[in-house]
């Protein structure tokens, strides 16, 4: 359930920005909030006993309340800031009580990390922690400023297609610092 319920505020949030611009004049802001509220409630009964688990969907939840009491279009252009502000959270967060997030990720995959891999992963969360805030950054002023179709492009194309650049580039790296250029050893 908990891994249906992941997949689906994944797709939630990839045609979120189409939804919003196609959906808006056959829809109410209200609606958007009950399919998100339906979501978001699951993550949060499926993370009760995992520690913080439960900050970004009690955040997520706020926000659909707000947006069901206000019912406004607008309101609905803030998903994807509060979406970058959260993770800029997560990964922060693990920045400063740690381990970070992208150590415990590489530590799924191998228990012992070399002092090199662990000072590596501490510098990709924290690329990925200016990206999430350049990223929610650009999101809100697109949000106060610019026209819906700009807001759609950026949130729904653009942000994924420079996730996907930094997720190449960083594979890149590592695959350059794990052959030998720091002596990472597997």
């Amino acid at each position: 359930m908990k891994r249906l319920i992941g997949v689906g505020l994944l797709l939630a949030g990839v045609v979120y920005p189409f939804a919003v611009y196609y959906g808006t004049e056959h829809f109410a802001p209200w609606q958007f909030a009950a399919l998100l509220g339906c979501l978001w409630l699951g993550r949060a009964l499926t993370t009760l006993n995992r520690p913080g688990g439960l900050i970004t969907p009690l955040i997520a939840l706020g926000f659909c309340l707000l947006l069901a009491l206000f019912d406004s279009p607008q309101l609905l252009r803030w998903y994807p800031v509060l979406i970058s502000a959260s993770m800029l959270g997560l990964f922060g967060s693990s920045l400063v009580y740690g381990p970070p997030v992208v150590e415990r990720l590489a530590r799924m995959r191998e228990q012992d990390l070399p002092e090199v891999a662990i000072r590596y992963t501490r510098q990709v969360t924290q690329v990925w922690c200016w990206f999430f805030l350049g990223n929610g950054l650009m999101a809100a002023a697109l949000t106060l400023w610019a026209p819906l179709s700009w807001w759609t492009l950026y949130t729904g194309l653009i942000s994924y297609a420079l996730m996907g650049l930094l997720f190449a580039g960083e594979w890149a790296v590592r695959r350059h610092v794990r052959s030998g250029a720091l002596k990472w050893n597997t």
